[in-house]
Formats: structure tokens, sequence, C-alpha cells
């Protein structure tokens, strides 16, 4: 099974930006360990939903011909946490990318209050410096993680129409 922390994006501007949301739910099983009797958003799993939105937004910027994976957090710094019933959105956007790797920045909001800032980077796994081979297919940019960028196009096709 592969774990989703995004549920959509709201805003995607190719090779620039993205912001996705997640809805944080009670009905979400780690949140019940994560303390009892009062449940917080683990913040490991904010820097996952910030590492599928920058990472989807860089294997865009390239027509997800490479395998993008996270390679480092530069930067996570928490404010605040998230209860259940509150919405997350991850703001991230592309500083620098080369063949090898890319480098983001981003920002967990809750409404208008600053949760996190998340600085990441990216290696792109095909142009790798150690000369290893990976398999062929794109075993990261899954059919779920394409979903999420077709049901965004398909809203704002819906806006303009």
């Amino acid at each position: 099974m592969r774990w989703i922390w995004i549920d959509k994006f709201v805003e995607f501007n190719s090779g620039k930006n993205a912001v996705a949301l997640k809805n944080v739910s009670l009905a979400e099983d780690h949140l019940h360990d994560h303390f009892p009797g009062f449940p917080i958003m683990p913040e490991c799993l904010m820097i996952e939903g910030m590492a599928q939105t920058a990472g989807i937004l860089v294997g865009e910027c390239r027509n997800f011909e490479e395998k993008v994976i996270l390679a480092k957090v530069n930067k996570a710094v928490f404010y605040d946490f998230v209860r259940p019933g509150e919405t997350i959105h991850h703001h991230a956007e592309i500083i620098s990318i080369a063949p090898e790797a890319a480098s983001t920045q981003g920002k967990v909001m809750c409404g208008d209050k600053l949760i996190a800032e998340i600085n990441l980077m990216f290696s792109h796994l095909d142009n790798n410096i150690s000369g290893k081979q990976f398999p062929e297919e794109n075993f990261v940019f899954t059919e779920m993680f394409e979903w999420l960028l077709r049901d965004f196009a398909a809203s704002e096709a819906a806006k303009k129409s």
C-alpha cells in the first residue's frame, strides 16, 4: 500500500510552485496514537506531504521522465501543531533544478497560521553520479500521484467552462 499524504492540488504552476491540501481527519488511525487524548498530525507526515507536493512539482517539470526521490531534508522547523478537522496547505516552490537534482522550499500553513518551514533536496536517480542502474519503469510516480494532477487539470478546465 502506498500512503498519500496530500488530498488534492489547488494550485500548480509548472516548473515554479504548487499548493496541495491535506484534510486531517480523526478517521486516520495514526492520530489515535499520536497522542491519546490530544491527537495531532505527526510532523514527520507533514514532511512527507511536503515531499510529495514538491516531488510531483519537480517530476512534472521534466514530464515524469526521471525517478525523483527525496535525498535530503535541508530544513524542517515547526511552529505549531495541526488537529483533526483542520486542513493543511503545503506550499512548495522550486529553488533550483539541474539534471541530477532539485532544491525546493516550502511552507505548511493551516489557514493564516504558519505551521512549518520545510526545505528539501531531491535526486534524479537516472542521472545519479554513481552510475548505478535502476529499473526502467518509474516506480516513484505511480498512478495515484498521476491521478492528483489529472484531478487538478479537470477542476481547472471545469472552472474555465
